[in-house]
């Protein structure tokens, strides 16, 4: 036990002088410049918009859900959840009097309403009304 002693009592001062030849000093880091991004800048991406008529009309396309002399409501081509509902002009109800007259349209008729985004009024309905039941 004391032959461990003493080699412990010799080997402790050599590891500390060691230990202080061999480490680096402590230092501070050098500053890390952080990247900076802009957020204020929006990042403009082009959107699919319709391109409006010379006239200033709207296409919808669907299938036809009712129609009637005074409205028309329509489920869109692309999407199934979105319905639309469109009161006539006079002239698009002269033209659907006598559609309706020769049986109308029906339920899934594929039609293409031209409206008036402003009012939601459509101004003129083409498609192909199937025969009547």
């Amino acid at each position: 036990m004391k032959s461990f002693l003493k080699m412990v009592g010799f080997a402790a001062p050599a590891a500390l002088v060691a230990a202080a030849f061999f480490c680096p000093a402590a230092a501070a880091q050098a500053p890390v410049i952080p990247v900076v991004v802009d957020t204020a800048v929006p990042i403009l991406v082009n959107a699919v918009k319709p391109k409006p008529k010379a006239n200033g009309l709207v296409k919808f396309e669907g299938f036809v859900m009712n129609a009637n002399i005074a409205q028309i409501t329509a489920r869109a081509k692309n999407s199934e959840l979105t319905l639309q509902t469109f009161p006539l002009s006079q002239e698009a109800s002269a033209k659907m009097q006598q559609i309706v007259d020769k049986g109308g349209y029906q339920y899934g008729d594929k039609v293409t309403i031209y409206y008036n985004p402003t009012t939601m009024q459509a101004m003129k309905v083409k498609g192909k009304p199937s025969k009547p039941i």
